[in-house]
């Protein structure tokens, strides 16, 4: 492919979409892989894909393959579906929450996400989502972003209670956030002392220059 070859020189775009949500959506060959970005920052794939695996190795490629029932909250091009599937050789249940109906179409496109079998894909709204099912996870994959913002519900008190309700004991929490400013920095300190003597929290900071991982197991 002309474009897979090109792209190790300069980056070659294959697809550009303005989105409702998301604003601008561009698929693009880079260094040899397709990547999908939003104006400002990578969605999916490049460095993000880099960041979340760092997250999920931080878990335990073995632990996690041994889980039954994921939920990915944010999926845009599914590059952390695609290391749990192709990676990890994850077999169980994997549920992906995506907002933006245009973001699914790109990812089914450009990068088969249709074609896993053990996933399904749920156009909706995530804060809805976690407050109206029943099921129970053992990890749950926070990676939601509006170009470079986070809405501000990640960080209140009313959505935290109700993401850890839907996790089982010994279960995980990924938490991917970005830490730009110094209020994103005090942001992410507030949200850590939000998580008492039930949880072990971890945070590991600068992955990839501007992003900060949590990693959170329910004990009990």
């Amino acid at each position: 492919m002309f474009a897979k070859f090109f792209s190790y020189f300069i980056p070659i775009n294959v697809h550009k979409k303005n989105s409702a949500i998301s604003n601008t959506l561009e698929v693009t060959w880079n260094n040899g892989e397709l990547v999908l970005d939003s104006k400002n920052t990578n969605y999916s794939y490049g460095s993000l894909q880099r960041i979340l695996r760092k997250g999920l190795k931080y878990i335990g490629f073995e632990r996690i393959k041994k889980f039954e029932d994921i939920l990915i909250l944010g999926v845009a091009g599914g590059s952390v579906i695609k290391t749990i599937v192709d990676e990890i050789k994850f077999k169980g249940k994997i549920t992906g929450i995506e907002i933006d109906a245009q973001v699914v179409e790109i990812a089914n496109k450009y990068f088969k996400l249709n074609e896993i079998k053990n996933l399904e894909l749920v156009v909706d709204d995530a804060f809805e989502f976690v407050l109206k099912t029943k099921e129970k996870y053992d990890l749950i994959v926070i990676d939601i972003f509006q170009d470079t913002k986070m809405p501000n519900f990640l960080f209140e008190d009313y959505f935290i209670n109700h993401v850890n309700s839907l996790l089982k004991i010994n279960g995980f929490i990924l938490f991917n956030t970005m830490v730009i400013y110094e209020k994103d920095r005090i942001r992410n300190v507030d949200y850590k002392k939000k998580f008492g003597g039930n949880y072990s929290l971890r945070m590991y900071p600068k992955v990839e220059n501007h992003n900060e991982l949590f990693t959170i197991k329910k004990l009990k």
